[in-house]
Parts: C-alpha cells; structure tokens; sequence
C-alpha cells in the first residue's frame, strides 16, 4: 500500500510538471513560427524515429500519438498538404495506408528536433531532480 503523499512530494511533482510545461510552451512556440501544431511535430517526429522503410501505418501512428484513428488521418492530410509526408496504399492489404517522411520532411524534422533536444538538454538537470525527488 502507498503512504501518504508528504509537502515535498506535492513539491517534486509541481516541479516535474513546471518543467514539462516550460518545455512545451517552448516547442508550441516554436513550431507556431514555421506553422506547425506539436501534434504535427510528432507525427514527423514519430515517422523519423520507428518508421521502416515502407512507413508507418496509420494504426501505428495514432498508437504513437495515442490519438484516435481519425485524429492521425486528419493531422496527416494536414502534412501531406504541406508536402511534408506522403500516404501509399499496401500492395498486399489495401486497408493498410502507409505514411513516409518526404525529403522536405526530413529536413524539417531533423532541424526542429535540433532545435528541441537543445532545449530538452537545458531542461535536464531541472526535470532530473524533480525525479529523482519523486522516487524518493
């Protein structure tokens, strides 16, 4: 059975969150600027890091991005329009819809991601000791 929560554990997960929201405040700004929403970064963040070469389906994105199917339809079509990804129907199962980074989309990602593991890294020591103070 868990104890009862003490001040400074209230204070470690408000300091956790703090650091969570400085961070995310940052990236929705900065992605405003090349007129992006986080959830469209992290969908070309999502395709870059665990995509194979054939892409992801859209299952597994909206799984990644734990959204609703139609959610990642709809943030997909926002970035095939931006010429940011492309959609290919599975040769063997046409139910299955495939989505690959373009080469616009790569470059894209790779300097936004940049951008925010520089960020991330400023972060570090901030959200690290609100951890460590959480695992007591």
């Amino acid at each position: 059975m868990s104890k009862a929560l003490r001040q400074r554990d209230y204070q470690a997960m408000a300091a956790f969150r703090y650091g969570l929201r400085k961070f995310l405040r940052f990236s929705k700004d900065f992605l405003a600027e090349v007129h992006l929403t986080p959830e469209q970064y992290e969908v070309l963040l999502a395709l870059t890091a665990f995509s194979p070469k054939e892409g992801l389906v859209i299952g597994e994105l909206s799984e990644q991005l734990q959204v609703k199917h139609h959610t990642a339809v709809s943030l997909i079509d926002r970035l095939a329009r931006q010429k940011l990804v492309t959609r290919q129907r599975d040769a063997i199962d046409r139910r299955k819809v495939h989505v690959r980074l373009t080469a616009s989309g790569t470059a894209l990602t790779a300097r936004l991601a940049n951008v925010h593991r520089d960020a991330l890294r400023k972060l570090v020591p901030e959200l690290s000791t609100a951890l460590k103070r959480i695992k007591g």
